[in-house]
């Protein structure tokens, strides 16, 4: 790590760390989850797992990131040698994401191109499949889908030509510039919406409250994958983040002003999402549950669709939303690289530009794999083992070491020095003994879930991938130890 990376300012930081909280997922994925889990009624268990596990978490991680100033890597090393292994498989599995994330802003790139002119033509389904993201359908596996290859090698270009510079620099020059654009992008499509015939009936049917969802656990569990899956905790992200904090930081009430911008934003995106469904369904007399749908269906096949049926006013709205979540990919895209540059750089003495460059490689071809005819596919198939599987049971272990090995209580003077709000003996008992069992049981139903539906094509994936993992954490704890 670069001793001399630093925020500029505390301004610059909350803006990254909004950029960093901020991507696709609270575009995509908040509104169906909302929807699918008790609509009106998930606000409650979510709000508990936001109390409980991502406030705590996050102060836990903005703490040590401010205390130790060193890579993720250094630290775990710091506190028990035999810990580093699980560092290294944390910030390799988050480079991972970055890699098919970036992909993902590949389709959003092709299809903000295509916006202008309605690209996708009447079927954007068949688009999507031809063009962009391909199908599931092997035999599609030896071809490659140029616009996404080369959308996506595009982004990863100018990805390395911010991320070489210094964070506050490269990174935290464009967060302040992007940031501030994405509100007022995604205010003007808001404020568009509610304007829409029907978006009443979206609203309607998004917050409709099914109090017996209460009583699911499975809603109780969503609550929680959700609040993980937003606020990037025990991703070695936020920690990396925090490490570049100059002093007289107030962390926790930063911690506070992140958490509540990330959840009003993706709050009033569900209700966008909804009032665009709403028109639709009006429109074409198709229910609103045919319509609603998660991730690449909803963005890439769904709005399309409704854009279509516009006007003139689709020609503005599809490059704004496109160009939106182009803006949210691309912040997030640069804190999941951070944490595995970060730990290369501080282990290998690696020059920020080397081991930008370095990394920027590998992850471009990366990019080829995810390229081919069975690009959505092999995307979905890695995004549901990194994180149903690889990433929650690496927090369950970080939770465990930081509050049993190393003793969250150490962190506590750092947190209350300059913080209006304090934390205390609460804090504590959520940290060592609610979270574990938490996170342990919310890891127990993703990996039923990721063996019960996995077919043998998946299960091989899922393999390599944990060998890839599992082998380079072992190489990088072993070779060349630098430790400070």
């Amino acid at each position: 790590m670069n001793k001399n990376s630093q925020w500029n300012s505390i301004l610059t930081f909350v803006i990254a760390m909004i950029g960093l909280t901020i991507g696709i997922g609270n575009i995509w994925r908040f509104s169906y989850v909302l929807y699918s889990n008790g609509g009106g009624s998930f606000f409650i268990p979510y709000i508990v797992a936001i109390l409980i596990m991502g406030i705590p978490f996050l102060i836990l991680e903005y703490g040590l990131g401010f205390s130790f100033k060193r890579s993720f890597s250094n630290l775990m090393y710091n506190i028990r040698p035999e810990f580093e292994i699980i560092a290294w498989m944390v910030v390799l599995s988050v480079f991972i994401v970055v890699i098919y994330y970036m992909v993902i802003l590949g389709w959003d790139f092709a299809y903000l191109l295509n916006s202008f002119n309605f690209g996708w033509g009447t079927d954007p389904s068949s688009f999507f499949t031809s063009y962009v993201g391909g199908s599931s359908n092997l035999s599609s596996s030896t071809t490659i889908i140029l616009p996404t290859l080369i959308c996506t090698l595009i982004l990863w270009a100018i990805f390395w030509a911010v991320s070489i510079k210094d964070v506050d620099k490269g990174i935290g020059k464009l967060s302040t510039i992007l940031m501030p654009l994405l509100f007022i992008i995604m205010i003007f499509i808001l404020v568009y919406a509610f304007t829409l015939p029907g978006f009443h009936m979206g609203v309607t049917t998004l917050l409709n409250p099914n109090w017996s969802a209460l009583l699911n656990i499975n809603v109780w569990l969503a609550a929680f994958g959700q609040t993980i899956f937003t606020l990037s905790i025990g991703q070695a992200m936020v920690y990396t983040y925090s490490s570049y904090l100059p002093k007289n930081t107030k962390l926790v009430d930063e911690v506070l002003i992140v958490v509540v911008t990330n959840t009003l934003y993706e709050i009033f995106i569900a209700f966008g999402v909804f009032s665009i469904l709403g028109y639709m369904s009006l429109n074409s007399s198709i229910p609103m549950d045919e319509l609603i749908s998660e991730g690449t269906g909803l963005i890439f096949i769904i709005f399309p669709q409704i854009f279509n049926t516009m006007g003139m006013m689709g020609h503005i709205i599809a490059p704004l939303l496109f160009l939106s979540i182009l803006f949210a990919g691309f912040t997030s895209s640069f804190a999941l690289f951070e944490p595995l540059l970060s730990s290369l750089c501080d282990k290998f003495g690696w020059s920020r530009k080397k081991g930008v460059t370095i990394l920027t490689i590998i992850a471009c071809a990366g990019t080829i794999l995810f390229s081919t005819g069975i690009s959505s596919y092999l995307v979905e198939i890695v995004d549901k083992f990194v994180n149903n599987f690889g990433i929650l049971i690496l927090i369950c272990a970080q939770v465990i070491i930081f509050g049993w090995f190393y003793g969250v209580e150490k962190v506590i003077p750092v947190l209350n020095e300059f913080s209006t709000l304090k934390v205390g003996k609460t804090w504590i008992f959520t940290l060592k003994y609610l979270l574990p069992i938490l996170l342990i049981g919310i890891w127990a139903f993703g990996l039923a879930d990721l063996f019960n539906n996995n077919n043998p094509l998946e299960i091989i994936v899922d393999i390599i991938i944990t060998i890839i993992i599992v082998g380079f954490s072992a190489a990088f704890t072993k070779l060349n130890p630098k430790k400070s």
